[in-house]
């Protein structure tokens, strides 16, 4: 898909030297990467991928490229785009407003974005494709795109079909790929502005004790209108709301921000200029909430009348901290990784990588062995293996002999040999990490006896972590899963990000300072309930945050208890903060949303379902009960003469087309079944047929913008490649070969001559 994608805006890109820009100007110059043609070499080629909100032209006429203002007079270009090329889209203005809630580490970010059709006659139309890159773990909340008098935003409805919205079959966008979001807006005539304002949120980074936000924002030369005819004014602001009465420490911003006003725990920031180009960094902006402990609080949020439950909402944060002298706890670590066939080519190389890296993380003291599965079960040794120069080693030699994908997926064995080899640790904190791309039909079952077997281990019971490669994995079941052993959950959705995710993931889980949190509240509230199973262990490298919902009077000041390295207790002081400026209900809707499903999977609720489905339609976020859809309107302006003298236009129905990909599903057991490998995309080593279209295409691509005369036939032919050449003449010779075969059978066979 992504390989597609770069070739039609290389496409694009060619097509677009068509164009002559008002006043005469030359298109904008290559940038660099991109050879003599405007085609991008190959170390280049994943710049085509947009590292910035944009839009894009999707052309199947060359003929109807050109300036919407000055004709080119450029020669008539016959034959269809099939794919069609994708025109990058002149912006002419952008507005970022960032609003940043460190209390559930979550950044609630809109765009509001102005390109014209820049690259077409304004007698054609063709359909536009607007691209927005999101951060981390980006999830839209919602698009509004406006072209002339037509008006376009998305919309969530019930999965039933009870929608008064008449929903048609054609797709207009969704997910491109991980944190992509794609919306196609339909017959958009040349010159004509779309005005777009898209809504998403993306999770905070924390690292060393700072906060940071990271939101893609590099925009490409091409997409610059030209200085004299356009204004270009950027504007971005932020707002921070660190949630506590510490001091708040700004560490850095990519771009010139101002600070305009502190109000307690909240600042404005604002950066308004005229510029000569589109921004070439992405917007990042960092800060530290001083504390030289574990400290935290508590957010709490009144229930309005809109929300789906009547009970307050609370949030709680709990952070690690700087003090160097906290030690991490000892561990004895069990790695399962899935290598079932599905797992072949790039999956299996990089779950390698990043778990030999893991293992050579693992401190002298610790306790460690490898377990992996397919049909049959594999382990590194039989007992768990001391850390030290020699078993890192060994064990590393082990998994590049061993790390083979082939055959099925079986979950609850390898979980039990688990287990069962850490149910003696010496000490240390047992913890189980799962790597699997695959779903299995016992997955409620694995989870009810998991949950069992650990409760019957007592408090210092294993944790169990668990990461999803692609999409045919069931997230859900890992999700609660980790919940269940008060671990952590992620997922990579494409092959580039799962070694630099696994050892985030990793890092994370095995970093606890603090065990067995528990916060007693049961003497001031009737009601006291947190979303996920069981609260995890507090990590060195990142926040805990914890939500739920309660009914009653929390006092000014709650504690949380756990346990130290060294088994010592501590106590950490919760203060109890009433907001207004924190919209608790949206923010937290996005984690309440995932882990309630994960709850209605595994309990097969109705009730739970709904609840979700309530929500979705509520904060329209997509869920797995919902449908979300693009909403077509026409915005027609009436006379005021000419009102009350005509008889009023019977409304239109409302027509939708539904947003695919905005979901993960619940797994795929068929495709497990048979080892498919498309939940990453297409991973296999390509063919010999297809390494040979590759070689031609290169230079057969750049024939497909050039007309049919004479004079463009030989310059096509001056810029093949040897190999193109070679083909051309050999082809040339069989055809002439034919030709003379059918001239002497016609002599030699009838064709009128004497025998």
């Amino acid at each position: 898909m992504e390989e597609d994608f770069e070739r039609a805006v290389e496409d694009g890109l060619r097509l677009s030297k068509r164009l002559v820009l008002p006043g005469g100007a030359a298109p904008p110059r290559p940038h660099a990467g991109m050879d003599r043609y405007g085609a991008p070499d190959a170390a280049a080629a994943s710049s085509l991928l947009p590292v910035a909100p944009m839009a894009y032209a999707v052309v199947t006429d060359p003929a109807a490229v050109d300036s919407p203002d000055v004709p080119s007079y450029q020669p008539h270009v016959y034959g269809r785009l099939s794919p069609p090329a994708l025109i990058p889209l002149q912006m002419r203005e952008v507005e970022l407003r960032v609003d940043c809630a460190a209390g559930c580490a979550t950044a609630e970010v809109t765009l509001v974005a102005r390109w014209w059709l820049h690259c077409l006659t304004r007698s054609r139309d063709c359909d536009c494709r607007l691209v927005v890159p999101m951060g981390e773990e980006g999830s839209i909340l919602g698009a509004e795109v406006t072209v002339g008098k037509k008006s376009y935003n998305t919309h969530v409805v019930d999965v039933d079909g009870n929608s008064p919205v008449k929903i048609v079959k054609t797709e207009s966008g969704g997910i491109l790929k991980s944190q992509f979001f794609q919306l196609t807006i339909p017959q958009v005539v040349g010159g004509e502005d779309i005005f777009a304002t898209i809504r998403w949120s993306q999770k905070l980074l924390y690292d060393n004790g700072q906060f940071s936000v990271d939101i893609p924002f590099r925009f490409p030369h091409y997409v610059n209108p030209l200085p004299k005819l356009f204004t270009k004014k950027e504007k971005i602001q932020l707002t921070v709301n660190s949630g506590v009465s510490k001091e708040v420490l700004l560490q850095g911003t990519s771009h010139p921000l101002k600070e305009k006003t502190r109000q307690g725990e909240k600042l404005f920031f604002l950066h308004e200029a005229v510029v000569e180009n589109w921004s070439i960094k992405d917007f990042t902006f960092s800060y530290s909430v001083y504390s030289g402990d574990v400290s935290g609080g508590v957010l709490v949020q009144r229930s309005t009348l809109r929300d789906y439950d009547d009970r307050d909402i609370f949030s709680i944060f709990l952070l690690p901290g700087n003090n160097q002298k906290r030690k991490i706890f000892r561990k004895a670590v069990v790695f399962i990784v899935d290598t079932s066939g599905s797992m072949q080519g790039k999956p299996i190389e990089n779950v390698k990588n990043a778990i030999s890296t893991a293992v050579s993380e693992l401190e002298e003291g610790d306790y460690f062995n490898i377990v992996t599965f397919n049909d049959e079960l594999h382990s590194f040794s039989s007992c768990l293996e001391k850390v030290n120069g020699k078993t890192t080693e060994n064990a590393i030699n082990w998994m590049n002999l061993n790390f083979v994908a082939q055959g099925g997926t079986d979950i609850m064995h390898p979980l039990t040999e688990a287990l069962a080899l850490l149910s003696n640790s010496d000490g240390a904190l047992p913890q189980i990490f799962l790597v699997t791309d695959g779903s299995v039909e016992d997955e409620r079952n694995i989870c009810r006896t998991v949950k069992t077997q650990l409760t019957n281990k007592g408090s210092i019971s294993p944790r169990i972590s668990t990461f999803g490669l692609g999409s045919y994995c069931n997230h859900y079941f890992l999700r609660m899963l980790a919940s269940i052993g008060k671990g952590h959950y992620d997922a990579a959705f494409d092959t580039g990000s799962i070694e630099g995710r696994i050892l985030q993931w990793f890092q994370k889980a095995s970093s606890t300072i603090v065990a067995d949190i528990s916060i007693d509240v049961t003497k001031h509230t009737q009601e006291f309930e947190v979303d996920c199973e069981y609260i995890p262990d507090i990590s060195a490298k990142y926040p805990l945050f914890v939500s739920g919902r309660f009914r009653g009077e929390l006092p000014e000041t709650l504690y949380a208890e756990g346990y130290l390295s060294d088994m010592s207790k501590i106590s950490i002081e919760l203060k109890v903060q009433h907001i207004k400026d924190i919209p608790l209900d949206k923010v937290l809707a996005k984690q309440q949303m995932d882990l309630l499903t994960a709850k209605a999977w595994l309990s097969e609720n109705k009730q739970l379902e709904q609840m979700v489905a309530k929500m979705s339609i509520q904060n329209g976020i997509p869920s797995e009960y919902t449908r979300t859809v693009l909403l077509q309107t026409i915005m027609e302006k009436i006379d005021p003469a000419q009102q009350g003298k005509r008889k009023p236009k019977k409304p239109e129905e409302p027509s939708a087309t539904p947003l695919q990909g905005l979901t993960l599903g619940f797994g795929n057991v068929p495709a497990t079944t048979e080892n498919l490998t498309s939940g990453f995309g297409d991973t296999r080593a390509p063919d010999k047929f297809e390494m040979f279209g590759k070689a031609v295409g290169g230079c057969c691509g750049r024939v497909a913008d050039s007309c049919c005369c004479c004079m463009c036939f030989i310059n096509c032919c001056s810029k093949m490649n040897d190999r193109c050449a070679i083909v051309l003449v050999q082809m040339c010779a069989a055809l002439s070969f034919l030709g003379c075969f059918e001239c002497c059978s016609e002599l030699c066979c009838g064709g009128g001559g004497s025998d």
